[in-house]
């Protein structure tokens, strides 16, 4: 069993305790738990053996991994696919003594590949495929690797939705009442969609009534219309929804009432001589604002991320020359920076994480960070930015989550000294906070 202190082991995203892990699958809450499944080999540190791993949590952040819950079977793996709660017994799954059916829609990795289903009588513990594993969703004929189901209950209609990436460039919409035949709805096409669909209805902040769909790809192209329970009309897209270099296959949790949390796959990170391979993103709220440029989606860290807060540093209000370094002295593996300047009168500021720079230059309204860089406007020359560095990532979420960049890395060896300094004229600083991150394997 590992100690979880491993020297690239991140302290407050989550892995797998050993093995390969890609996209996050399931994502639903019940009772009180958060269930996160994810594509994991538990054979090995390199893709493939796919099954649905298996981890719950109380608060978001600190989790405790479960055996594999979803095993390959007829020759085909468990590839992405999503999770629900039953509340109405449609599919029948459940026998009346007062405990739903959590309900697993996943593609059966079996060319071609076709849509099954598995439920759970005991709170996600173990899992029961339906029909033994028979398809739900014929292969549709328009690629032998159709894939990725995300099932939600749509409300108005009183019907089950299915979105399922049938090639790229088409989604497609099935509804049912029972989980178990689905019925043709309608296709959404865009030469830019390419796998992991996810689909969610968020309120617009402020805007009382207002509400918009948001529908996504894996790399998280997004756009945002309108959804009648039958086909999805955009509004507005394609957007870009994140900027770094390592995010990617995002899902959001299903049977949240109160928000829209999303947790993504860190691709391609680097773990050298570690037991496990592939790291998640730090799950984050999404909110929907109009702006100047109109509607668009925010991402800020989930309000648990103070659960983990232990010691912190601070610095008053103060004015930044060249030459001063007020992260000097600071040496963290895990950390919550919160930043806001007025650089009206400055020249581009960097900060130095772990050999590693994070870069804002006003003049051209850019912040660019490892191989990376976004647009991110100031507000007559106020910027914010928070920046949650782990051992092998960084998240940086510009001006409220307007803008967000995830991205991971190798620490330069030797290299814990940290920066923060302007390059020319003078920032003011209003607020410099840093929480250590304490781990979240307890």
């Amino acid at each position: 069993m590992t100690s979880y202190k491993e020297p690239y082991r991140p302290r407050c995203h989550f892995t797998s305790v050993t093995g390969w892990l890609n996209d996050p699958n399931g994502l639903v809450f019940y009772k009180g738990e958060y269930h996160l499944f994810f594509q994991h080999n538990p054979k090995g540190t390199e893709w493939g053996n796919m099954t649905w791993g298996h981890a719950l949590s109380a608060d978001l952040v600190q989790w405790h991994q479960l055996p594999d819950a979803i095993e390959p079977y007829g020759g085909g793996m468990i590839y992405s696919g999503s999770a629900a709660v039953d509340h109405n017994n449609s599919a029948g799954f459940a026998p009346d003594r007062g405990e739903h059916a959590l309900v697993a829609c996943f593609t059966h990795a079996h060319k071609p590949y076709g849509q099954a289903l598995a439920f759970s009588l005991d709170r996600g513990r173990t899992w029961i495929l339906h029909d033994h594993g028979r398809h739900v969703v014929p292969n549709q004929g328009l690629d032998e690797c159709e894939r990725d189901p995300k099932i939600f209950w749509h409300e108005p209609s009183r019907k089950w939705i299915m979105v399922l990436w049938v090639k790229k460039g088409t989604v497609r919409f099935f509804k049912s009442n029972d989980l178990k035949a689905w019925q043709y709805a309608s296709d959404f096409l865009t030469e830019y969609f390419y796998e992991c669909p996810d689909i969610f209805e968020l309120p617009i902040a402020a805007e009382t009534p207002g509400s918009r769909w948001i529908l996504h790809d894996a790399a998280f192209n997004y756009w945002i219309g309108f959804f009648d329970g039958n086909a999805f009309r955009a509004e507005t897209g394609p957007l870009r929804g994140d900027f770094g270099a390592n995010f990617y296959a995002a899902q959001t949790w299903n049977n949240m009432a109160d928000r829209r949390v999303q947790i993504a796959w860190m691709r391609n990170g680097k773990y050298p001589g570690m037991p496990f391979s592939q790291q998640m993103s730090f799950p984050c709220a999404l909110t929907l604002l109009r702006s100047a440029a109109g509607l668009r989606l925010h991402r800020q860290p989930v309000e648990e991320i103070k659960l983990l807060y232990d010691t912190l540093s601070y610095h008053d209000s103060f004015t930044l020359k060249p030459g001063m370094n007020p992260l000097a002295g600071i040496e963290e593996s895990a950390f919550d920076l919160h930043f806001e300047a007025d650089l009206s009168s400055a020249g581009a500021i960097v900060f130095r994480i772990y050999g590693r720079e994070i870069r804002y230059a006003p003049g051209q309204h850019v912040i660019s960070a490892l191989g990376q860089a976004a647009r991110l406007t100031s507000d007559n020359g106020l910027i914010k930015l928070r920046i949650i560095v782990d051992r092998t990532s960084i998240e940086i979420f510009g001006n409220e989550g307007a803008v967000s960049m995830s991205s991971c890395f190798i620490p330069d060896s030797g290299s814990t000294d940290f920066k923060l300094y302007t390059e020319s004229g003078n920032a003011v600083i209003k607020d410099l906070s840093i929480h250590r991150l304490n781990s979240i394997w307890q």
